[in-house]
């Protein structure tokens, strides 16, 4: 439940205020950079843009849909069903996030050349974006209250009906946030598609910035991918719409499990297929790099370093990013309106820009702006925020919007101060689906080449940039132990995340509203998981 006509706090305004502040830097840079309003129209009114924006909206709009597709279904096996050793699959399908599109394009097109295109461009990047639907939902299908299912049953529905006129409704939030980060991830991969040789937006700007032909021509045509970035964030609000909640006194009861039945085997081979195609062919032609490799090929020292580095610049990322999307969140589940509409919406701007273009823009930022620190650590942090942000956010908002209203207003009644409820009752609530989206940036920034590669501190190199390094060269032997850590480095993240359980939080009759003397109030006297 939203406060309206409420203010919200100034506490919680300037934060939010000074993340899509940082989200819009590179949008400085870009309309300084694509010059006068002539200028724009010469770029975008040309017949290679028009099909440019077709190729690039055709894979973002096939992409997306695979993507939920898999990641809806998926979600609802493991969260409904009698499906045998769930945890375990659970973490299976978490793990594709640990695989950089560009080690699974290089990987797939090097054993299947035909794959090339568009065909292989969907593959990768459907398998490299489908746990961005999957998460949320199943932390939502976790936390919904099955009342209103058992009656739809009840009434002679079956069980595809109740999923699609019941299930569905409910967690349609999580679906609409999961798939707008598929969508903005797709217009601004740049690893997969170049190496599946399918030209879209980010192909052609990182072709115009790195002959610097053109520079105008690639800052026009990223301010047109922010444009589509704003459109796609506009409609993922009103797909969204408001979850179907129960309503009433009560606590929710335990889900009823769905037996598969006879659809049990078609259901383990798809799952199978899936793990299979994300997982275990590429992490078998990594090990086949390594085991065909010599060890006098690595080199101890350099690799340690840069295992280390990674890790400390990923937690970096992930801390800062969690730090700011926390008051964006909050900000826009529980204060709705313009302002916090036009928050939410900045943050995710940088998303949809190509790494390569963030870390020009950035540069520029550090000349013009923050000199101390250019070519430092905190520059190249603050890219990564700009670049990541949306994964903390999408997964703050979407935590905060399932936990119960009543609790804080419980807590306020006690006496607690709205910073005190949020400090207290709020963010502990909310606090796994917070954690979800720490583990999305902690991932991400590992495998992240582009921005990197600009801005790192002289002398610091990542897993990944010294995996370019080596591929540039066709050094397999050397480069296979650095692809092998980055997706390692990344699968522990997710495996501990598969293992979490309650994805979603505790379940509603867990919750606890807290006074400032300690006492507790059940969740039987919220009125239920939802207001």
């Amino acid at each position: 439940m939203a406060r309206t006509g409420v203010r919200a706090p100034w506490w919680l305004v300037a934060p939010a205020a000074l993340a899509a502040a940082i989200a819009l830097l590179p949008i400085w840079y870009l309309v300084v950079r694509a010059g006068s309003v002539a200028a724009v129209g010469e770029v975008l009114l040309t017949e290679a843009t028009v099909r440019l924006t077709a190729r690039s909206l055709l894979l973002t709009g096939v992409v997306t849909a695979l993507a939920s597709a898999i990641g809806v279904a998926a979600a609802w096996v493991l969260a409904r069903t009698d499906l045998p050793r769930v945890r375990a699959w659970q973490v299976a399908l978490v793990l594709p996030l640990a695989v950089p599109s560009y080690i699974g394009a290089f990987v797939w097109v090097e054993a299947f050349p035909a794959l090339a295109g568009f065909a292989g461009a969907v593959l990768v990047l459907t398998l490299a974006t489908f746990p961005f639907v999957l998460l949320p939902v199943l932390a939502a299908l976790q936390r919904v209250d099955p009342a209103l299912e058992e009656v739809a049953a009840s009434l002679g529905h079956g069980r595809l009906a109740v999923a699609a006129r019941v299930t569905i409704p409910q967690v349609r939030p999580s679906i609409a946030a999961g798939a707008l980060l598929v969508a903005l991830y797709v217009l601004s991969d740049f690893g997969a598609v170049a190496l599946m040789r399918y030209e879209v937006f980010t192909w052609v700007i990182y072709g115009a910035y790195r002959s610097g032909f053109d520079p105008t021509r690639a800052a026009v045509l990223s301010l047109l991918l922010v444009a589509i970035a704003v459109v796609l964030v506009v409609l993922e609000g009103r797909a969204r719409g408001r979850a179907a909640t129960r309503i009433g006194a009560g606590v929710a009861r335990r889900t009823r499990v769905v037996r598969l039945g006879a659809a049990r085997w078609p259901v383990l081979l798809g799952l199978g297929a899936v793990v299979a195609a994300g997982v275990v062919v590429p992490a078998l032609s990594i090990l086949g790099w390594v085991l065909t490799g010599s060890a006098g090929a690595v080199d101890g020292a350099a690799f340690g370093q840069a295992l280390l580095a990674s890790v400390r610049l990923a937690l970096l990322a992930a801390v800062a990013c969690v730090l700011l999307a926390v008051p964006v969140g909050v900000l826009a589940a529980r204060w709705p309106g313009r302002l916090a509409r036009g928050v939410e919406r900045a943050t995710y701007t940088g998303h949809a820009l190509p790494g390569i273009v963030v870390a020009i823009a950035m540069v520029y930022v550090g000349v013009k702006l923050l000199r101390p620190v250019y070519q430092e650590t905190p520059l190249l942090v603050l890219a990564y925020v700009v670049l990541f942000l949306p994964l903390a956010v999408g997964a703050v908002r979407t935590a905060v919007e399932a936990s119960p209203v009543r609790a804080e207003e419980v807590a306020r009644s006690l006496g607690q101060t709205p910073l005190g409820v949020l400090r207290r009752v709020t963010l502990p609530q909310a606090a796994p689906g917070i954690a979800a989206g720490a583990v999305l940036v902690l991932l991400t920034t590992m495998k992240e080449l582009p921005v990197t590669l600009l801005l790192h501190p002289t002398g610091t190199q990542t897993l990944a940039t010294e995996l370019w390094d080596h591929m540039l060269v066709s050094d397999r032997a050397a480069a296979a132990p650095y692809a092998a850590l980055i997706v390692l480095g990344a699968a522990l993240p997710a495996v501990l995340l598969g293992r979490m359980g309650q994805l979603g939080g505790q379940p509603s009759g867990q919750v606890r509203a807290e006074g400032p003397t300690g006492r507790t109030v059940p969740a039987e006297v919220l009125g239920g998981s939802r207001p």
